[in-house]
């Protein structure tokens, strides 16, 4: 795909699948995904005291990070929920107001190449199955690097590369074949899904994006797998 529609691509992708995004992820993870989350936020760990503590959850879609994190979280841990879609954000608003963490959670419309906020604005940046859609993925780490303040946490949960063997090819046979029927019988589209599909095929393995993290400044940069591989949370620090 030329690199100039990449972008538009993503954005038409994410407005039509709004709506039933969580069913998505559903198909994709098998639900693992809600796990997954609940990892993600295990690790991060935010303060359950008053002291204050700033997220920024980029491509947050419907809010499932950002409320998760709301809720482990102590009265003054806040997040900014950032996504390019309006459309996700849109299902988002609902959710957070359905959850009734208004005052906790914010939002704002922007690109994880260029986020619309001063160096140094968070204690944490998270990003969920969102940073494979991005057209230049150094680009967003640079972003992350640069909004964290000295001594932030950058987390990022993401499909990668299945380590394990027999499992590997059943997760590929699930991927090609049964996602796109999925999707097909739940939303009438299977091309949303073959996209998503693909753009996991196409991410960086977990030694590689790590190396990409360290390369955008990041120090103490790891990765743990979760359920073989299937997914990967990878830590770092801004020190």
């Amino acid at each position: 795909m030329p690199e100039g529609e990449h972008q538009g691509l993503v954005n038409r992708v994410f407005a039509g699948v709004a709506e039933r995004y969580d069913l998505m992820n559903d198909l994709m993870s098998g639900g693992l995904h809600r796990l997954w989350k609940d990892d993600l936020i295990a690790s991060l760990n935010p303060p359950r005291s008053e002291r204050p503590f700033r997220l920024i959850d980029v491509a947050g879609g419907t809010g499932d990070v950002a409320i998760r994190y709301a809720r482990a979280g102590g009265p003054n841990a806040t997040a900014v929920l950032c996504d390019i879609s309006p459309e996700m954000i849109e299902v988002g608003r609902r959710r957070v107001g359905a959850a009734h963490l208004e005052e906790r959670i914010t939002f704002a419309q922007g690109n994880a190449e260029a986020l619309p906020f001063p160096e140094k604005s968070f204690d944490a940046y998270t990003i969920a199955f969102g940073i494979r859609n991005v057209t230049h993925i150094d680009k967003a780490l640079a972003e992350a690097f640069r909004v964290l303040k000295t001594g932030g946490r950058f987390l990022c949960l993401e499909f990668s590369q299945v380590d394990v063997p027999i499992l590997d090819k059943l997760y590929d046979f699930h991927s090609f074949e049964v996602i796109p029927r999925l999707g097909a019988l739940a939303a009438g589209d299977d091309a949303p899904y073959r996209y998503l599909v693909e753009s996991i095929r196409k991410f960086p393995a977990q030694k590689r994006f790590a190396e990409m993290i360290e390369a955008a400044g990041f120090e103490r940069v790891s990765w743990r797998n979760l359920t073989g591989g299937i997914a990967a949370i990878h830590s770092a620090w801004k020190i």
